[in-house]
């Protein structure tokens, strides 16, 4: 699977321990040689002859590792190891499941270093932010063991002393095929729920982003989750259909593009598996005068540039009410220009690389676009060439913030996912709802306003799944993500993912004699 992974980490001189899987070969440079299978408690190579496919690291632009796609023999294997683990999995008490997901979560918190620094050298987010995405993945792994032991059915008395109860049951193998934006922490948000309901994992990262996924896995094997609990294929499209068409899997979690979400949807619908799907979005933030101009502007900074602007969920669309439209652009561009961008592992650096070249020339094309159809380039959307020569075929662009946007242009209407923000002007609340909510996607929206009223009254109307009012891109794992309309079915995070990962059994009990018709 791992042919070769040599990475030039950058490492700073009390830089956490390296994994195990990886040794030093040079002064700042490290090697990794262990494939990035998991399946029944180890890492395995693959038995597929099949074409290699390059991964990179996106800040520096060389090759990191050659990837070879998991096939239908090995997808195989890591279902019957996961459905092997389930049967063991599935009868231990919530309270024992617990025990084991908190001290993974707690393997985790002593690591998070290590897998932050391997999670910057394959995605290219500043080591910042990284480390705040292992974060994530703890707290959600902690949450969820804690609602593991109050998993609990319903009972109803009915007449004549009879009564029914519920209980709700795993489904069995669930499959996650995660995203390239935030690969380990898409890799616990999908399991952690999973595993607290009683279900075994098979995870197929992006084959951009394969690396930190198969840390997640051995951690669990680690704190003695029995083996094929949290399994790692490896793979593209086809791998993921392999997965989706298995018939010894119960459901299917994706997170990524629209028109992958359908393919799978549709996928899974020929054996009626449960989907959940976290899709696209272009989503609206909207700024009235009354709003705190300070915070609004800090609003939107936060809601287009975090790791590079590749987030599903970032407003995008930024609707700013015409009497302080001046004031917010002046300072909105003022900051972008000062946001720092470069080596992603240094502490001082704000924005790090795109996740690939074609990533990057896609995002500036945009931009090209966007200027042809009238839009002001007030700041950014040019590509950058940091000064460090190690860094110099990297993934670089600068922030872009774009003016004079009308609601009928491309970077308005399509998911551009980098850091490019659309500024548009609006008159009246009626009007700028209306224009927020001719999309057919549904993410997320915003609204900055020191009204209540209005704020609450706003954030009704919004025809989005997930809101925020005076902030955004706040994702605790307490409260559910998702989207309306084409960005998505079922939920991320919260009690309410409980159900998205369970089904109901109902259980009804005669007290007294048969009545019978017959």
């Amino acid at each position: 699977m791992l042919q070769r992974l040599a990475a030039s980490l950058r490492r700073p001189a009390a830089a956490a321990p390296l994994p195990a899987a990886v040794r030093c070969v040079s002064s700042g440079s490290v090697e990794v040689t262990a494939p990035l299978n998991f399946w029944a408690g180890k890492r395995r190579n693959s038995q597929e002859k099949c074409n290699k496919e390059h991964v990179y690291e996106p800040a520096t632009g060389r090759v990191l590792c050659h990837l070879e796609p998991c096939g239908a023999a090995e997808v195989d294997q890591a279902v019957k190891a996961a459905k092997l683990a389930f049967g063991h999995w599935s009868r231990m008490s919530g309270m024992e499941r617990a025990r084991i997901m908190i001290d993974a979560a707690h393997i985790i918190e002593s690591r998070r270093e290590e897998i932050a620094q391997m999670e910057v050298v394959n995605n290219g987010k500043s080591i910042t932010e990284a480390r705040l995405d292992v974060d994530s993945a703890r707290l959600c792994i902690e949450y969820y063991a804690g609602l593991a032991g109050t998993l609990a059915g319903q009972h109803v008395q009915l007449p004549g002393g009879s009564f029914a109860y519920t209980r709700r049951e795993p489904l069995g193998v669930c499959v996650g095929i995660g995203a390239w934006n935030y690969p380990f922490q898409i890799a616990a948000w999908k399991s952690a729920p999973a595993l607290a309901c009683g279900n075994s994992m098979v995870f197929k990262p992006s084959p951009v982003t394969p690396v930190t996924a198969v840390m997640l896995a051995e951690i669990f094997a680690e704190v003695g989750a029995p083996e094929g609990l949290v399994n790692v294929v490896q793979g593209g499209q086809e791998t993921g259909s392999l997965l989706c068409h298995h018939p010894d899997v119960a459901k299917v979690s994706f997170t990524g593009s629209v028109p992958t979400g359908k393919k799978i949807m549709a996928m899974a619908s020929r054996g009626v598996k449960p989907v959940t799907l976290e899709l696209g979005g272009k989503s609206p933030l909207l700024i009235f005068q009354d709003g705190d101009l300070e915070n609004a502007v800090k609003g939107a900074l936060m809601a287009n540039f975090l790791s590079q602007g590749q987030v599903c969920s970032n407003g995008t669309r930024v609707f700013v009410q015409r009497d302080i439209l001046p004031e917010f652009v002046e300072e909105v561009v003022k900051r972008t220009k000062a946001i720092k961008i470069g080596d992603p592992l240094l502490e001082s650096t704000r924005m790090g690389a795109l996740v690939s070249r074609p990533h990057l020339e896609k995002v500036l094309s945009f931009v090209e676009q966007a200027k042809k159809e009238g839009a002001a380039v007030l700041c950014g959307g040019e590509p950058f060439v940091p000064s460090d020569p190690k860094l110099r075929g990297g993934y670089y662009m600068t922030p872009c913030v774009l003016g004079d946007c009308t609601d009928e242009m491309t970077c308005v209407k399509e998911e551009i996912f980098g850091p490019v923000m659309s500024v548009l002007s609006f008159e009246t609340e009626e009007e700028v709802l209306q224009r927020a909510n001719d999309t057919t996607m549904g993410l997320a929206a915003g609204v900055f306003t020191r009204d209540v009223r209005r704020a609450h009254r706003v954030v009704e109307h919004l025809k989005a799944g997930s809101c925020f009012i005076n902030n955004y891109n706040i994702t605790p794992v307490e409260v559910p993500f998702g989207g309306f309309k084409m960005s998505g079915i079922g939920r991320e995070n919260g009690q309410v993912t409980i159900e998205h990962y369970t089904q109901l059994k109902t259980v009804f009990v005669e007290m007294g004699d048969v009545d019978s018709l017959f």
